[in-house]
C-alpha cells in the first residue's frame, strides 16, 4: 500500500472498508492507538500469523493531557481535544508510510465519562477520519488482561494485575487461562491531581487524605478480587502503566544501575514507600531533573504513586513486577483473535517462550537447522547428565534451550567474539514470558558456551545477582559447549549420541549420520573441552564413534 492509498481506520468491531487482509499464512502489519486520560498512544505491530505473535515495529507516545477537563462541567476541553486530534493526525499519517493493514483505535476513561464524548469522537471522524471506539472500563481491563498476557508467562499462578491510568485504575484477577475478576474505578493519578490535589508539594494532612480517598474508592474493587482468591492461591502483583514504569526506572536507577529493559523488573512495597517519600517533598520542578520523570509527568507522579501505595497495601502484597504490555497491546491480541489468526487467548500464554525465542532466531537471522540441531543434543546431555554435570530442574532445560537456539545471533557482528555480541543482543532483545533474571541467565549461557570461563569483572557475570543463577549458567553453558563442538559443520554428521553415565566418567559415543561417515572432526571438538569439564566437575569424558 502506497503513502496515498487508504487504510483501513476502523473502531474495533467494523469491517474492512478499504482493505482485504493478507492471506493467514503471510505477516501483515497492525496499528493500534489509545487515547488515554494522559497520553496518547500509537504502536505498530508485525504480526506473524504462522508464529501466532506480533513484534512491536514503532511505539510512539504524546502527553496529550485530554483529562484535564472543566471542573464544573466535567467537559472535555477545546484545547485538549485539539490537542489529541493534531496527535491522531500525525499518527495516522505514520501509521501509513508503515503500510498497515488496518488501523484500530480506542478510547478510555477521560472520553467515556465526559458529558461531550460522543461529540469529541464525531469531531474525530470528521477531522481525521478515523472511528474511535469507546471502551468500558470492564472492557478496558480485558484488553489489559490480554495485553499482560501475551507478554509475560503465567504459568501456574494466579496474577493481579493493577494499571493505573490518568482517569481510573483497573485491577485484575488472573491466570493463563482466563481473568477471574476485572475491576475499573473512577481513580487516576490526573484526576487525583486535578480534583484533590491544591498544593505540591503535598503538604501530609493532604497526603493522608489522598491516601484515604483512594482506599475508599478502591475498596470494591479489591474486596471483589480478594473474595476471589482461594486460600491456597498466592497471587503475583503485576503493575503496568507510564506511573508504574516511571517508579520503576527511579528505584532501579538507584538499586540496580545497570538493568536496561523494566519488563519483569521487580521492587518492593518497602522500597515504594522511601520513593514516595522522596518525591513527596520535591517541587514539581525538581521532580523534573530526576531522569524518569518528563515535564508533563511531574505534577502526577506522587498521586499515582499513592494509588500504588494504597493497592499494595489492601492487597497485602510486598512485591511486585512491572509489564511494559498493557491495553495497546490487548487490542493486537483482540484484533488477532477476531479476525482467526488466534484460535484463542490460551495460544498467546500457552507456548510464549518457545515463540518469543523463534521470533528473535528470525530477527537476527540465525541458522534455525543447525540452532535447532545444537538444541537438540543440549537437551540430550541436559537428560542423559543430571546428577553428574548438572543438577537443574525444568527451568534449568527450558533456559538451556533458549540459550542453544540464539547462541550464534552475534556471528554476524563479529566471528572471532560472537559469543559476546550474541549475550549483548540477547540481554537487549525481547524475551517475553521470561523473568528478567531469567533473561539475563539465557544471556549468560550463550556468552559462556565457548572460550574463557566466567570472570568477576564480566558484566555478564556481575549482572547474575546470586550463586543459584551462576551456578544455572555454569551448568548450561558447559552442555552448551558440548553440544555446540558436535555442530561446526555447515551439513549434520552424527544422526545421535548414546550418553552413559556413571561416577567418575561420562562415555559419548557419536553415532554417524551414514555408515562409513568420519567423525573425527567431532571428537576432536569434544576432547578440547575436557579440562574445562575436570575443572568444573573433576570428572573425565570418554567420547568414542560407533561405525
Amino acid at each position: 500500500m502506497s503513502v496515498s492509498e487508504p487504510m483501513n481506520v476502523s473502531g474495533r468491531g467494523d469491517a474492512l472498508l478499504s482493505k482485504e487482509i493478507p492471506p493467514q499464512n503471510k505477516p501483515l502489519h497492525l496499528g493500534a492507538i489509545d487515547i488515554g486520560t494522559n497520553s496518547t498512544h500509537l504502536l505498530i505491530v508485525l504480526i506473524e500469523p504462522a508464529l501466532k505473535t506480533f513484534s512491536i515495529q514503532l511505539a510512539e507516545k504524546a502527553t496529550t493531557r485530554l483529562g484535564e477537563g472543566d471542573f464544573e462541567s466535567e467537559n472535555l476541553t477545546d484545547l485538549a481535544m485539539q490537542r489529541v486530534i493534531q496527535v491522531l493526525s500525525r499518527f495516522k499519517d505514520l501509521a501509513n508510510s508503515y503500510e498497515v493493514d488496518e488501523l484500530v483505535v480506542a478510547a478510555t476513561s477521560a472520553v467515556r465519562e465526559a458529558p461531550n464524548g460522543k461529540y469529541f469522537l464525531a469531531k474525530i471522524k470528521e477531522e481525521v477520519g478515523l472511528d474511535v471506539d469507546l471502551v468500558t472500563g470492564a472492557e478496558e481491563a480485558r484488553l489489559i488482561y490480554l495485553g499482560v498476557l501475551s507478554g509475560m508467562s503465567f504459568g501456574d499462578r494466579s496474577h493481579l494485575l493493577v494499571d493505573i491510568g490518568g482517569g481510573s485504575t483497573e485491577l485484575i484477577l488472573a491466570d493463563g487461562q482466563d481473568a477471574k475478576a476485572l475491576t475499573s474505578t473512577k481513580v487516576g493519578a490526573v484526576r487525583l491531581y486535578r480534583d484533590l490535589v491544591k498544593e505540591d508539594p503535598i503538604p501530609p494532612k493532604r497526603r493522608a487524605f489522598l491516601m484515604s480517598f483512594i482506599q475508599g474508592s478502591l475498596e470494591p474493587a479489591v474486596d471483589k478480587i480478594l473474595s476471589r482468591i482461594n486460600e491456597d492461591e498466592n497471587p503475583v502483583l503485576v503493575a503496568t502503566s507510564g506511573t508504574a514504569m516511571a517508579l520503576g526506572a527511579l528505584i532501579a536507577a538507584e538499586e540496580s544501575p545497570t538493568v536496561s529493559r523494566l519488563h519483569g523488573y521487580g521492587f518492593t512495597k518497602k522500597q515504594l514507600d522511601h520513593l514516595v517519600e522522596d518525591l513527596a517533598v520535591l517541587t514539581p520542578q525538581q521532580r523534573r531533573k530526576l531522569g524518569s520523570i518528563n515535564e508533563r509527568r511531574s505534577d502526577i507522579i506522587v498521586p499515582g504513586a499513592l494509588i500504588l501505595q494504597v493497592v499494595m497495601k489492601m492487597l497485602k502484597t510486598e512485591n511486585l513486577v512491572l509489564s511494559e504490555r498493557a491495553l495497546r497491546e490487548g487490542l493486537v491480541v483482540d484484533w488477532m483473535l477476531r479476525h482467526g489468526l488466534l484460535e484463542d487467548r490460551l495460544v498467546v500464554q500457552g507456548s510464549i517462550r518457545r515463540r518469543t525465542v523463534l521470533h528473535q532466531v528470525r530477527r537476527f537471522s540465525v541458522d534455525f537447522s543447525r540452532a535447532e540441531r545444537v538444541a537438540k543434543y543440549a537437551l540430550q546431555f541436559f537428560d542423559s547428565t543430571y546428577g553428574v554435570l548438572h543438577f537443574q530442574n525444568d527451568l534449568g532445560r527450558e533456559l538451556l534451550w533458549a540459550a542453544a537456539m540464539l547462541h550464534a545471533c552475534g556471528i554476524h557482528i563479529n566471528i572471532s567474539s560472537y559469543h559476546k555480541h550474541s549475550w549483548y543482543l540477547i540481554r537487549h532483545g525481547d524475551l517475553l514470558g521470561y523473568s528478567q533474571s531469567e533473561h539475563l541467565i539465557v544471556a549468560a549461557i550463550a556468552r559462556y558456551h565457548r572460550k574463557s570461563l566466567p570472570k568477576k569483572r564480566h558484566e555478564s557475570w556481575q549482572l547474575l545477582t546470586n550463586d543459584s543463577q551462576r551456578e544455572i549458567v555454569l551448568e548450561m553453558a558447559l552442555l552448551l559447549r558440548l553440544a555446540v563442538a558436535l555442530n561446526l559443520r555447515p551439513k549434520n554428521a552424527i544422526a545421535s549420541i548414546d550418553v552413559r553415565t556413571d561416577d567418575s566418567e561420562i562415555i559419548c559415543e557419536l553415532i554417524p549420520e551414514s555408515l562409513n561417515k568420519d567423525v573425527s572432526l567431532e571428537l576432536w571438538n569434544l576432547k578440547k573441552i575436557n579440562p574445562i569439564v575436570k575443572q568444573l566437575k573433576g570428572i573425565e569424558l570418554v567420547f568414542k564413534s560407533r561405525n
